[in-house]
Formats: C-alpha cells, sequence, structure tokens
C-alpha cells in the first residue's frame, strides 16, 4: 500500500492535476481497494470537521497581511532600507535580499509569498548591477523559505492544528532557528564572496544620514511584528485574533503611506482567496486521504517497519529525517506535511521526542524542499520573477543554502534546547 501511495501521487501529480485533488483521488482509491468500509458515506461530515476549526481562521488573515504589504508598496521601501544598510558586506545586494525576507517573514507566514515579493523587487536590481544570477536568485529563494519559520508561520498554524500543539509555543520555538537560519545564509553568503568575488557584484555604502532616515522605512515591519506578536504573548490575543489586528495595522499603514486604492484592494482580496482556497483544499484532501490511510492500517505497517528496524530514539529520528529529505524532492511541501505528520508524529512521541522540537526540525527539512528540484516551489517562483535565463541557475545558487539547512537539521538534533529554550522560559 505504501507503494501504491508513492507512485500515485509522483504518476497524479506529474500530470499537473492541482494537489488537493490528488490527495482525493488517492483518497478514493484507497477506500475502494484496501479498505473494507464504504468510507465515501461519510465525506461530508470529514470535510466540514477538518475544515470548522478557529485556528484555521488564521490563515486567510496572514496570507490578507502579506498581500497589503506587498501591493501597498511597503515591502519595496523595505528593502530599500535594508540596501543602504547591509551592502557594504562582501555580496552586496544579495544580504538586504537574505534581510528582507526575513523581515517580511516575521509579517507574511507565507515562503512562496516571500519569495516572490523580494524577487518581484530585486531581481531588476540584480540586472542592473551585474550579479551572478545563479547565487542572487539562489539567496532569494532560500531567504523565502524564511516565511515558514519565523513567526508567524502558516505551516505552524497547519502543524499546531493538526497535532493539538501550542501554537504560541511553536511561535516561539521558530524564532531563534529562523533568525540564526537568516544569518547562516548571510554568513555563507560571506564566505563565498570572498572567495570569488566577482559573483557578488560591487558592495556599497551609503552616507549615515541617509541610512538613519532609512530606518524610518523598517518601522512599518518592526511594529506589525510587534503588535501581532506582543498580543499573542501578553495573552491578549489568540494567533487569529492577532492576525486580524495586524491585517487591520498593515491597512493603516498602508493608508498612511498613500499605498491604498482601488486596484490594490481589489488584488490583495484576490490573491488572498485564491491562496487559501489552495491551502484549504489541501488541508481537506490530506485530511481524507489520512483517514483512509487509517482505516487501510498504513499507520500500523509504517510503526511496524520503523519498529522493527531495532533502531533507538536518535536512529529513528534520522531515519524519519531520510524519509522526509527523500519525500521533498517530489512532493509539494504542505502536502508533505498534512499527509505525513498524523502518521509521523505519533511515532516520534513515542520514542520520547518533544512534539514542539519536532515541529521546528520538520520545518527545516519542509524548507530545504522548498528550494530543492524537482518539485522546490521557491525556485519556480524566483525564475517566474527572472523571466529569462535558466531554471538550472537558480537551483545551483540554492546549493549553498542547502548544506546550511542539513547543517541546522543536525545542530537541532544534537542540540534540541535551540529550539526549545525560548518557550521553557516564556
Amino acid at each position: 500500500m505504501i507503494a501504491y501511495v508513492s507512485i500515485g501521487l509522483l504518476g497524479l501529480l506529474t500530470l499537473s492535476i492541482p494537489v488537493g485533488i490528488v490527495l482525493f483521488i488517492l483518497g478514493i482509491g484507497i477506500d475502494q481497494f484496501f479498505t473494507p468500509f464504504p468510507l465515501l458515506r461519510g465525506l461530508g461530515n470529514l470535510v466540514w470537521s477538518s475544515s470548522n476549526s478557529a485556528t484555521l481562521i488564521a490563515i486567510p488573515f496572514f496570507v490578507l497581511l502579506g498581500e497589503i504589504l506587498v501591493r501597498s508598496g511597503i515591502a519595496e521601501r523595505t528593502y530599500a532600507a535594508l540596501d543602504k544598510w547591509i551592502s557594504w558586506l562582501p555580496g552586496g545586494l544579495i544580504h538586504a535580499n537574505i534581510a528582507t525576507a526575513t523581515m517580511f517573514s516575521a509579517t507574511s507566514g507565507s515562503s512562496v509569498a516571500t519569495s516572490a515579493t523580494v524577487a518581484t523587487v530585486a531581481m531588476p536590481q540584480a540586472e542592473r548591477l551585474g550579479y551572478d544570477p545563479k547565487l542572487f536568485s539562489g539567496a532569494i529563494a532560500a531567504g523565502g523559505t524564511l516565511g515558514i519559520m519565523i513567526p508567524p508561520s502558516i505551516n505552524l498554524i497547519v502543524y499546531g492544528f493538526l497535532t493539538q500543539t501550542s501554537i504560541p509555543q511553536l511561535f516561539l520555538a521558530g524564532l531563534i532557528p529562523g533568525i540564526a537560519l537568516a544569518l547562516a545564509f548571510i554568513l555563507v553568503t560571506v564566505l563565498i564572496c570572498m572567495v570569488r568575488p566577482d559573483l557578488g557584484g560591487e558592495t556599497r555604502s551609503f552616507p549615515l544620514g541617509k541610512m538613519i532616515r532609512a530606518l524610518l522605512d523598517l518601522v512599518p515591519i518592526l511594529l506589525l511584528f510587534a503588535v501581532i506578536i506582543g498580543t499573542i504573548y501578553k495573552g491578549w490575543a489568540t494567533p487569529t485574533e492577532a492576525a486580524s489586528v495586524g491585517v487591520a495595522g498593515a491597512f493603516a499603514i498602508a493608508l498612511a503611506m498613500g499605498g491604498v486604492n482601488l486596484r490594490m484592494m481589489r488584488d490583495s482580496l484576490t490573491g488572498t482567496v485564491k491562496i487559501t482556497s489552495m491551502i484549504m483544499l489541501v488541508v481537506i484532501g490530506a485530511s481524507f486521504l489520512n483517514f483512509t490511510l487509517s482505516s487501510a492500517g498504513l499507520g500500523a505497517q509504517l510503526r511496524g517497519f520503523l519498529e522493527g528496524l531495532g533502531l533507538g530514539p536518535l536512529g529513528t529520528i534520522l531515519v524519519v529525517v531520510l524519509i522526509y529529505i527523500v519525500l521533498g524532492f517530489f512532493i509539494e511541501t504542505l502536502s508533505l506535511m498534512v499527509v505525513t505528520i498524523p502518521i509521523i508524529v505519533p511515532l516520534v512521541v513515542a520514542q520520547g521526542f518533544d512534539p514542539i522540537w519536532f515541529g521546528i526540525l520538520m520545518i527545516v527539512l519542509i524548507e530545504m524542499a522548498l528550494i530543492t528540484p524537482p518539485v522546490g516551489l521557491n525556485l519556480y517562483v524566483v525564475q517566474g520573477a527572472r523571466r529569462s535565463g535558466s531554471m538550472t541557475d537558480v537551483m545551483l545558487g540554492a546549493v549553498p543554502f542547502v548544506v546550511v539547512m542539513l547543517l541546522m537539521s543536525a545542530l537541532l538534533i544534537a542540540f534540541p534546547q535551540i529550539a526549545l529554550w525560548l518557550p521553557s522560559v516564556l
């Protein structure tokens, strides 16, 4: 049955069928051939129960928040401000890409939205200033992955919903690894450009007065982050309520900056509906597939497989990491999460691992999947923004950052407190 699911999933995805529909098709197939019960009779109730959650309401709010920031020009101003502060480093403007992605991640919650935003703003600069297209585009794709690690994160919300884990605790746990990844991306870029200065383009310095004035353009993003995260950890709002406050704040800032008009509002709402619909279709389809897989006994089979290996906790987690790395090459990241979480997380927790820690480890592996071919979404987003050149350039440029993510995974396994320290003290 495991082979059937894997082959069926890959085969249907190669036909360019939407992921959510693929999950329903697989679920129906498993129901017909592997389960003795007519599960389709309960499909309506399953669809309702899997989507009827106040927690999931946070998703469209965070998506709308990101859409407002992009379409009102706030993201572009943030990029220009960070360019003035850190383009003196070897690598120049590449660091502004990573820093902007980091700040935008602190409000948008979506990796794809973060990558699209930074790529749209940065690519014209790369062509004008003569940067190496590989490293420049690879850094944008990698920086965009921080959108699902640095809170607020849509993927962490989905993980918390599926595992009944505290979302505020997950947000706290993702903060240090997310910032550490951003700094590591900058460090590896510096090292590469010190060895090969021709890859980084020219470094740029700006007068102190300009740099200080540019700080004003960073205030909106920092203010939104403080409001969203602060209201959650002060206990004034749930993540869903904080997301709605963030939308109101983003709209007020956009209005004050003159970025609000009818087209901006229409495009923001349309984009939110499209992205939210895609996410919810995947969540509902995966819930149905997980239900059929559970009824067919796949969870017991997988548990028996891992137990049959005779591995201890460390060996088990290494096998799980390897499974996610391999599946990440072929399966869209949100689908990978919602399909595997109900099966893998109970096995991991049974080995004595903390579910919050494992959630952060999983997110690092999911981030890696976003920039590894053939299904790495961020690679396609950045290539779409380039509108020229080979897709291979983006893939090769992302390789150093994949290595960084592998190292972060190893560090999280060796030192779980990297993720657990902040939730424990707060």
